[in-house]
């Protein structure tokens, strides 16, 4: 019997199962703002969503024009959704004529100077992430700061952990024990991700202003001009036009256990790199151009797919965070805002996430090698650019198999444990998810890529006019659902709350802003900072 099977099999007692009923979620979801003629929002932060620093649920990303909602954990999905759609209905009534643009990929852009880097105010804390933005805009390009996405944060509760170590006799301590087996369950992830995007990859084209400039493999859609794409595509948004960078192609981070993480991790923030140095760390006038010059500023430029994380404390870096604490859960980057949803996401595709994710802990999870490392990042680019095409191989055990084929096994097992997940919480809900995306796999449903495509094609519509159609649409569901008084009152409490809370902020600030910078990076120091890693030094 596999150590899948004896797991699944040993959580299926009564008292195990019913432990899968404490799993938390909680959901970063970015929506760019644009005006009503779909172009980029050059409007600041709307003073009615209150501090974009402080807020507890709305603030923003990279630009300036990107909203991110974030929600509480929660153990319900109703709930979350619900909390989501709260703070949805709440934003709308701020934006004035503004829209939120229902895409990963953004709307029509103008130049790089155009795209304006999110401020958050004056103190030494709202300084760094601004500072911070304007390095990803000298090292990538703004336009790379206009992608929204989808960040799904996962974790599973004590007393499964319990359970799980029990049945597997180990005799680690619980939090050392829940740090190794979220790397097993990132590893996997890392393994099979590649479904998430053929399933739920929604951004199989894109605005020409966004690849202006750039090298680009994409072909015009049809007689448009105006729109690209490639005709199998999934998700522009994680190939080589989204998150990643040529820089970071050759760092390779361990995931086989939390201090190899950290030591790779930490090299590439500490040491310096040539390109970036050559950007300068300040400009002529003393002013900071990013934070550092190393590969990475901070451990976020990190574009990963998943992320092991841990709540850091103000001023902490989530390195140190992670190792004072552990794992406490994991963060799932890789989902794309869905165009056709208000919310960008819908519960059927959260209860098939839970699933998928339970698979990736409970699958046996060798440590990963060079040789994997590789493959797992050429079977992401094969899956962007032609993850719908039915003759699709990808790279598996050092051979190739059909992408259709493994995509059915995998399913397979997601599918038994999406049946756990409906005995523990009584129902049928993660079956008739599994159901949804199965009908994707044998081609009765359309994935939402496909769907975008076809309806570019049926309608005669570029792929901007199109989304700004999605955008009218979405304004008006939440148009017609305002928030009762209540509610309304909470969230504008909310909003002078935080702008209250980033003057106390800005006020507590003593040291310099040098000063500042030089105590947290100082963290880094005792992370096992090792030089920065490559492929062919890993042994990974």
């Amino acid at each position: 019997m596999s150590q899948f099977d004896t797991q699944l099999q040993a959580l299926s007692g009564v008292k195990a199962r019913q432990t899968l009923r404490g799993i938390l979620r909680g959901i970063e979801k970015e929506s760019l703002r644009v005006s009503a003629n779909g172009h980029l929002a050059q409007t600041s932060h709307p003073t009615g969503l209150g501090s974009a620093l402080t807020h507890p649920h709305i603030t923003t990303d990279y630009s300036e024009a990107l909203l991110e909602f974030i929600t509480e954990p929660k153990a319900s999905i109703g709930a979350l959704l619900g909390q989501l759609d709260d703070v949805h209905r709440y934003t709308y009534g701020q934006l004035g004529g503004e829209y939120l643009w229902p895409a990963s990929m953004p709307c029509a852009l103008g130049a790089d100077s155009d795209i304006p880097v999110a401020r958050y105010g004056s103190s030494h804390s709202g300084t760094m992430k601004t500072v911070y933005r304007l390095g990803l805009g000298h090292r990538y390009g703004r336009a790379m700061q206009t992608i929204a996405g989808v960040h799904y944060n996962f974790s599973l509760p004590d007393d499964f952990w319990r359970e799980l170590a029990r049945d597997m006799d180990n005799k680690q301590s619980l939090q050392d024990f829940k740090t190794d087996r979220y790397f097993a369950l990132i590893r996997n992830f890392r393994r099979y991700f590649w479904l998430l995007v053929y399933l739920f990859g929604a951004a199989p084209a894109v605005c020409r202003s966004f690849v202006r400039g750039r090298e680009h493999a994409l072909e015009p859609f049809g007689d448009d001009q105006h729109t690209l794409h490639t005709p199998n595509a999934t998700s522009l948004r994680m190939g080589d036009l989204g998150y990643q960078s040529d820089a970071q192609q050759s760092l390779v981070v361990c995931y086989n256990n939390l201090d190899n993480y950290l030591q790779t991790l930490c090299g590439a923030i500490t040491q310096s790199h040539t390109e970036y140095q050559n950007i300068g760390l300040k400009d002529d006038a003393g002013q900071y151009k990013q934070l550092n010059t190393s590969l990475l500023q901070i451990e976020n430029e990190f574009y990963s797919t998943i992320r092991p994380k841990r709540t850091a404390k103000s001023g902490q870096t989530a390195l140190q965070a992670l190792q004072l604490g552990g794992v406490e859960y994991v963060e799932v980057r890789c989902v794309d805002l869905n165009p056709f949803e208000p919310l960008g996401v819908s519960e059927s595709q959260l209860h098939y996430l839970d699933a998928f994710l339970l698979f990736c802990l409970l699958q046996d999870s060798p440590e990963a090698t060079d040789q994997e490392y590789q493959g797992l990042q050429d079977n992401q680019a094969r899956i962007v650019y032609r993850g719908r095409d039915p003759e699709l191989m990808l790279r598996r055990n050092g051979g190739e198999v059909n992408m259709r084929e493994w995509a059915g096994e995998i399913q397979q097992e997601v599918e038994r444990c999406a049946a756990l997940l409906d005995q523990a919480n009584k129902g049928t809900a993660y079956q008739s998810a599994c159901a949804e995306q199965r009908q994707k796999l044998t081609g009765e449903r359309a994935t939402p890529a496909a769907q975008v495509l076809s309806e570019l094609a049926e309608r005669n519509q570029t792929y901007y006019a199109h989304t700004l159609q999605l955008a009218e649409q979405h304004r008006d569901y939440f148009a017609a659902r305002p928030l009762d008084d209540q509610q309304q009152a909470h969230f504008a409490r909310l909003a002078e709350q935080s702008k209250q809370h980033q003057l106390e902020v800005e006020a507590a600030d003593r040291e310099s802003f040098d000063e500042y910078l030089a105590i947290y990076y100082a963290q880094y120091n005792g992370c096992g900072g090792a030089p920065v890693v490559t492929s062919a030094q890993s042994g990974c």
